[in-house]
């Protein structure tokens, strides 16, 4: 009996050890895979094929208005109104502020009366000189210059007319369209021709001035588009076209380019920008940025054949924010041509030889 027992314990123990023995090598198997499908990079690919490259230049400039102007009063006065604030838009001819006018107004209207007196005196010395007043166009000059003297007519003349314009500059008037800046003054503080009330600025547009290397200026000339972001909003773009290359190189080697760029939103006077201008070069093999990574410090190119990354050798060209023109590191091994298909993505740890898989 005791017999028999140990026979079945034996059998079950048999059949455990027996049956164990798959699994284990089931899970041989998932490891397996589960290594492989580990070993099998993802990446993302492109077929070369020339194109034409946006080669950039990038520079940093500053940009003035065209039209600015200091404004100041032509007579000295107090402050009686100021009808605008700095920022404000103003239009040609727009009054900007003004002076207190009574003492002007008073001043014209006793130059009114020293002409109409002087009229007189001037009638009066015709007639005692034997001539009518309705016949004052046929009295010689010489004698007609020598009345207006004498009757203080000339004289009186000219003080209205220094009247009238002493009240028309108490008045300050905007040359041309613009904002207003610059402005410091306080309504009833005293002001003189000296000093700038506030000054105009055309906004409409505005001179962009920025440097580009000697070694550059061959792709840059006259109405050539630029496009230009300020610092401080850099989603911003404003178009312009270049105006004017100085022709004289610094001892930095730089040389000064301005153009002009019209101003749609925010732009204001002494912003500085970021300045990029597009060249365009054809039949280039163009990769982006990605693509290239270093490999003993030289600069590499994955090939993709059939599952591989085979490393080709490269040097880049020209340059722009996104891109890079390639061409084969001549001296070594491997090629680069129209029709390649290459790795432009996952390629950071990858190695010659490396299985890859496209995503």
């Amino acid at each position: 009996m005791v017999g028999r027992k140990i026979f079945h314990i034996a059998c079950i123990l048999l059949y455990g050890m027996a049956g164990c023995s798959p699994v284990k090598n089931n899970d041989k198997v998932i490891h397996d895979k589960q290594k492989a499908e580990v070993n099998r990079n993802p990446v993302e690919i492109l077929v070369l094929q020339p194109s034409t490259f946006r080669k950039e230049q990038v520079s940093n400039g500053k940009i003035k208005a065209r039209h600015k102007s200091s404004l100041n009063f032509g007579i000295d006065g107090r402050l009686r109104e100021i009808r605008v604030k700095n920022g404000d838009h103003v239009n040609k001819g727009e009054v900007i502020a003004i002076l207190d006018q009574e003492k002007m107004k008073q001043a014209l209207k006793q130059a009114s009366l020293q002409l109409d007196r002087a009229r007189l005196d001037l009638m009066d010395l015709m007639i005692g000189l034997g001539y009518q007043i309705k016949d004052s166009a046929s009295v010689p000059q010489n004698i007609l210059k020598n009345i207006e003297i004498r009757s203080d007519y000339t004289s009186a003349q000219n003080n209205l007319q220094d009247a009238r314009i002493n009240l028309k500059n108490t008045e300050l008037r905007a040359p041309f369209s613009g904002v207003v800046a610059n402005i410091r003054h306080k309504v009833f503080e005293q002001v003189n021709t000296a000093e700038d009330f506030c000054t105009i600025i055309d906004n409409s547009e505005y001179e962009l001035a920025f440097m580009v290397l000697e070694t550059e200026i061959g792709d840059v000339s006259l109405n050539k588009p630029v496009r230009a972001s300020p610092f401080s909003r850099k989603d911003e773009v404003f178009e312009g076209k270049v105006t004017e290359i100085n022709p004289v190189v610094d001892e930095n080697g730089l040389i000064q380019v301005k153009a002009l760029v019209r101003n749609t939103k925010h732009l204001m006077e002494g912003m500085n920008m970021r300045v990029s201008m597009i060249t365009d070069i054809p039949d280039k093999l163009v990769v982006p940025k990605a693509a290239v990574v270093l490999r003993q410090n030289q600069e590499v190119l994955f090939k993709y054949n059939n599952g591989k990354a085979l490393w080709t050798y490269v040097q880049t060209g020209y340059e722009n924010s996104t891109s890079y023109t390639v061409n084969f590191r001549s001296g070594k091994a491997g090629s680069l041509a129209p029709g390649d298909t290459v790795i432009i993505s996952g390629n950071l740890n990858l190695a010659n030889n490396s299985e890859v898989e496209i995503q």
